[in-house]
């Protein structure tokens, strides 16, 4: 085996993975076939990917999408590589107790976990449904009273335990409602790496990338047994397990592309994004370097 170690024996890469079941296919199969100790997984919820990523203390990782187009000048996209869903994704709701149209002035709780939802909620209601709520970020499991707030924005696990286990008389998956209002997949993850990264180390960058897409192929084909290992933490049924994750995808196709310019048109006009967000830059291999 190589030694791709860095010097002082620090992990030669440092890979971020999210811990949601949304990620079994791809993190179960990495668990089971990839030994490579020099490459070092750290474990986190997608916002604290995003908060690592940008400090530097993991390389690349599964990231926010909206976090990538908030700093396009330190990362790079790696191909054919996300967390999508051409419609209903299952596991990214707003839930509510009252219609969309009665959120206006509401008090509406969002997860702290991910800033792509939290974005998205937002142009769902602000420039889709045309409504203005108050916003108050914090951890939705901890809630000790549904009625505190009208509405709250839940994702991953947390999103799969409320759906059969809330009161709240609305739950609003929000890539049915961006599909049916642009006629698009919504992309809520990417793999990014820095750009320093991808820099020094191409060769072993691109070792990883093809791990990460093998991984993807065959957990995407042995979805049963991934639910048998992954859904008790949950915990979800294997069948329902199984439903839920054939309505994830993973690929970053042309469409899926074009999906995320939009989002991130919308949020460099609304002053979210920076234009420099636009063109996507994606990392390429190239061996004759």
């Amino acid at each position: 085996m190589t030694n791709d170690n860095r010097a002082g024996g620090e992990p030669a890469a440092r890979i971020g993975m999210v811990n949601y079941l949304n990620v079994a296919p791809i993190y179960e199969t990495w668990k089971e076939s990839v030994n490579q100790p020099e490459w070092e997984i750290v474990e986190d919820h997608p916002s604290g990917l995003n908060r690592r990523l940008l400090e530097g203390s993991i390389d690349l990782g599964f990231v926010s999408s909206y976090a990538c187009g908030l700093n396009p000048e330190k990362y790079l996209i790696l191909p054919g590589l996300s967390i999508s869903a051409n419609g209903a994704v299952g596991s990214v709701f707003l839930f509510s107790h009252v219609p969309f149209e009665q959120l206006g002035g509401a008090q509406i709780l969002l997860t702290a976990q991910s800033a792509t939802s939290i974005a998205l909620v937002k142009v769902i209601l602000e420039k889709f449904i045309k409504v203005k709520p108050k916003y108050t970020s914090g951890n939705i499991m901890e809630l000790e009273n549904e009625h505190d707030y009208q509405a709250v924005l839940a994702i991953g696990d947390d999103a799969l335990k409320l759906v059969d286990g809330s009161d709240y008389l609305y739950q609003f998956d929000l890539g049915d409602i961006w599909k049916r209002e642009t006629e698009l997949p919504f992309v809520f993850a990417v793999f990014a790496v820095r750009r320093e990264f991808a820099e020094e180390q191409p060769e072993l960058l691109h070792r990883i990338h093809k791990e990460l897409v093998r991984c993807c192929d065959d957990g995407r084909r042995a979805l049963p047994r991934i639910c048998e290992l992954a859904g008790p933490r949950v915990p979800i049924t294997q069948s329902k397990c199984v439903e839920y994750l054939k309505g994830i995808e993973y690929d970053l196709s042309a469409r899926k592309r074009t999906a995320l310019e939009t989002f991130f048109s919308i949020l460099i006009t609304q002053g979210e994004l920076p234009k420099e967000a636009l063109p996507l830059q994606f990392f390429c291999w190239d061996q004759d370097k």
